[in-house]
């Protein structure tokens, strides 16, 4: 299973999904009435606003790794802590402020996909999508609070720059390597 914590770049998951045959989840399905209307006004989340999203993601993901199925989620776990409840739930909060839980980074068959690009790449890309309820206006928000994906968090960084078939064969090829 893949996790995507990118940002606006919705074409390399279809390529992808349909290329491996795996299901895609998108996590502003998962997105309650309130954040999704806060997003359209053009105010940020906030942690608080984020977790029971982040807590239904997860449960998603247990439902995929449990099922034996390959997926992908996209969703933009911008901080360390946001992809730790992705992975292990109301359990990463437990360890958050504790140096213990430091160990808690990542979970046998479950890869982190970052892409990444610039501030003005990335809006301008957001300024040129239509019907999506966040505003491009919140992109400095979220590059604000962005802890991209330390080592240990298994995660493959991929420039947003290169086409889309060239993003997919990297990510096709990772996977290769991996089995």
């Amino acid at each position: 299973m893949y996790l995507n914590l990118g940002l606006v770049w919705h074409s390399t998951h279809l390529c992808l999904c349909s290329q491996l045959g795996w299901p895609l989840h998108e996590g502003d399905d998962f997105h309650p009435r309130e954040n999704v209307d806060k997003m359209a006004r053009g105010e940020p989340l906030t942690d608080q606003d984020r977790l029971p999203w982040l807590l239904k993601l997860h449960d998603v993901i247990q439902r995929e790794r449990s099922s034996g199925g390959d997926a992908i989620m996209v969703c933009s776990a911008l901080r360390r802590l946001y992809r730790q409840v992705l992975l292990f739930g109301s359990e990463a909060l437990t360890y958050s402020s504790d140096t213990a839980g430091l160990h808690m980074c990542s979970l046998p068959g479950v890869w982190f996909l970052f892409l990444y690009g610039t501030y003005d790449l990335i809006h301008a890309r957001m300024v040129a999508r239509r019907g999506h309820f966040m505003q491009p206006g919140l992109l400095r928000s979220q590059f604000d609070v962005l802890e991209p994906p330390a080592e240990e968090e298994k995660a493959l960084l991929l420039d947003i720059r290169r086409s889309t078939d060239d993003i997919c064969r990297e990510i096709q090829e990772h996977l290769r390597q991996l089995s």
